[in-house]
C-alpha cells in the first residue's frame, strides 16, 4: 500500500488521521482511528472506509 495513499486518507466518522497496522509478515490489515476506536480493514490491498465495516477496538488495544 502507497505511503502517499495512507496519508491521504481520514476517518470517515470524523476525519481526523489514521494509523496502519500491519501483520506478523508486515502486510497491511487495517487502518485504525485511534479517536474513534476504530479499525477499518484492508482487503486485497484495498482500504474499506466504509464504518458499517469497521471494527471496535476493545480497550486493551493499543
Amino acid at each position: 500500500m502507497d505511503h502517499r495513499l495512507i496519508e491521504m486518507l481520514v476517518c470517515p466518522v470524523c476525519k481526523g488521521p489514521l494509523q496502519l497496522r500491519r501483520d506478523d509478515a508486515q502486510r497491511p490489515i487495517e487502518l485504525v482511528c485511534p479517536a474513534d476506536r476504530l479499525a477499518y480493514p484492508i482487503r486485497d490491498g484495498i482500504p474499506v472506509m466504509l464504518d458499517a465495516e469497521a471494527r471496535h477496538l476493545a480497550p486493551e488495544d493499543s
